[in-house]
């Protein structure tokens, strides 16, 4: 009966001079929560992969701690792509992800940026005069207490020394495309995000890239959840595959296997 329907449908839409899309109606979509700086890179190989097997790939895009928290709650998910490894250890500890489906796929780099046109000029080092450059300004990051970019950000710049002198300065934004989106429209003088967000967005220029040795390094971990439909499994082996290593390096992300 559920055949005969999608046949149905599709013979109603050629009818109606409607088009009608490769994916096949009756396979179920993947749903993949996934953290907000892969948005790009990761609807491109949804597309890729829908184009490929007719399996539909949906996304929803927000810091890995909302998606974290929301997969917690019992917010339907088959994948969960996180940009740090506390949130995926989160979901791993409450036992809402499948361990042994869990690997890490992709690095990025810390940067500051400012505005495109901004005259800012720094070097990212130990006591550097972060709180001078941001004049009367505010620096936009993720929030500190749970968005992985703030936290990165937190660690650097303690590292670095000049933590206590901007904590109090922070625009402490939801997702580190929230805190790209500040300082492109020029609310804020600078901000830290990842390396491939700043590529994306042409309303930015980075100032400096962060030591590497002054944070943990960024790791974005993927894992099936318990509730992942069979189907899933595919789309994670398809992002962990040559596409996927081949998108990724793309975008500016480094492959990690």
């Amino acid at each position: 009966m559920k055949k005969l329907s999608s046949i149905c449908w599709i013979l109603w839409l050629s009818i109606c001079g409607l088009p009608v899309f490769a994916a096949d109606l009756d396979k179920p979509a993947i749903t993949v929560f996934a953290a907000a700086s892969l948005t790009n890179v990761l609807q491109d190989l949804g597309d890729s992969y829908t184009k490929d097997t007719s399996i539909p790939v949906k996304f929803s895009f927000a810091a890995s701690s909302t998606l974290a928290r929301q997969i917690e709650n019992g917010s339907p998910a088959d994948v969960f792509f996180s940009a740090d490894l506390e949130w995926m250890d989160y979901l791993q500890e409450r036992n809402l992800i499948r361990r042994e489906s869990r690997h890490d796929v992709v690095g990025n780099r810390l940067v500051l940026i400012a505005p495109v046109d901004s005259k800012i000029k720094l070097t990212i080092q130990p006591h550097f005069r972060l709180a001078a450059a941001l004049g009367k300004g505010r620096l936009a990051t993720g929030d500190p207490d749970a968005v992985p970019v703030g936290r990165y950000a937190r660690e650097a710049l303690t590292t670095l020394g000049v933590w206590s002198e901007i904590v109090d300065r922070l625009v402490r934004a939801d997702s580190v495309r929230s805190a790209l989106a500040f300082v492109d429209r020029g609310e804020a003088p600078l901000g830290i995000v990842y390396e491939t967000d700043a590529l994306i967005d042409k309303g930015v220029r980075v100032v400096d890239v962060f030591p590497a040795n002054s944070h943990l390094p960024i790791v974005y971990p993927i894992a099936l959840t318990t509730a992942a439909k069979a189907e899933a499994a595919g789309f994670v082996e398809y992002l962990r595959g040559p596409a996927g290593a081949m998108a990724f390096k793309a975008a500016g992300f480094t492959p990690l296997h």
